[in-house]
């Protein structure tokens, strides 16, 4: 476990979140206090965090909504 003042993890914050997806804990302390600790989740089967994963596009068939809407706008 990695142990980091509160300024130097403000200061190193994406350096340090990239040592946590690596498999590092870190924990942070102001004034010689613990007060938070980072830690990477538990493996869920899944490699990819839930904000890189590829998503679901859905769509209807037919005219786009945006462009019934401005039909609309138009016609009134």
């Amino acid at each position: 476990m990695r142990i980091v003042t509160f300024t130097k993890f403000r200061k190193d914050a994406s350096a340090l979140f990239s040592a946590v997806e690596d498999g590092e804990t870190i924990q942070i302390v102001r004034h010689d206090k613990p007060i938070a600790e980072i830690s990477p989740l538990k493996n869920t089967g899944d490699d990819l965090p839930s904000w890189k994963k590829k998503r679901i596009k859905q769509s209807i068939k037919g005219e786009e909504l945006s462009s019934l809407i401005l039909g609309e706008r138009e016609s009134t």
